[in-house]
């Protein structure tokens, strides 16, 4: 199985990343590892990644996860995965960007697949903001966060989607919310 932990910037992936790493002997693969520099520095600056920025840093996340897939192995990545092509690119790397086109003769990739999950991390505003501006010696400034939610596409059903809300839940509750589903899908799986 791998989880994707997805949300805003400041809404808790790395700190679920962490805790689930440690409960579960996961690897987590910290999406923030895997920028290019240029990013880091646009980000650094207060300037928002436009669509161009992030495909190189997806591309490179997709790997990690075929990688995962290929050798039938467990792990988390955190990454914001703010839109569902955003997903379908970190689910099927160039393959994503052929479904797009409307001249494409190609059949879409499917939507989800049933070893991989998407943990969608949500919350206020306000709160998240407050998280923003007081964490220290980060890239990603709390002036940024407004882009963050005008870009967010909520995950849909149809996208293997766990919604987690971290207004209402510790991250020991959505740490046992993600113990729970995954035993689930492990069932299911075992039945396909």
């Amino acid at each position: 199985m791998i989880y994707i932990l997805m949300g805003v910037s400041g809404c808790g992936k790395s700190s679920l990343g962490a805790f689930l790493s440690e409960k579960l002997g996961w690897p987590l693969h910290e999406g923030d590892e895997f920028h290019p520099q240029e990013n880091i520095e646009k980000m650094s600056r207060g300037e928002a990644l436009t669509d161009q920025d992030r495909f190189p840093w997806l591309l490179r996340l997709h790997e990690v996860i075929e990688r995962v897939r290929c050798c039938g192995g467990n792990a988390l990545v955190a990454c914001s995965a703010l839109k569902r092509l955003y997903r379908q690119i970190l689910l099927h790397g160039t393959r994503a960007f052929s479904c797009c086109s409307s001249a494409s003769q190609v059949p879409p990739p499917p939507v989800a697949f049933p070893d991989v999950c998407f943990l969608f991390l949500y919350g206020d505003y306000h709160i998240i903001y407050q998280r923003l501006a007081s964490r220290k010696g980060h890239y990603m400034k709390a002036v940024l966060l407004q882009s963050q939610f005008d870009t967010l596409e909520p995950p849909s059903d149809e996208e293997n989607v766990l919604p987690l809300n971290i207004t209402t839940k510790t991250i020991t509750e959505m740490a046992e919310e993600v113990e729970k589903h995954l035993m689930s899908r492990k069932k299911h799986l075992e039945y396909m």
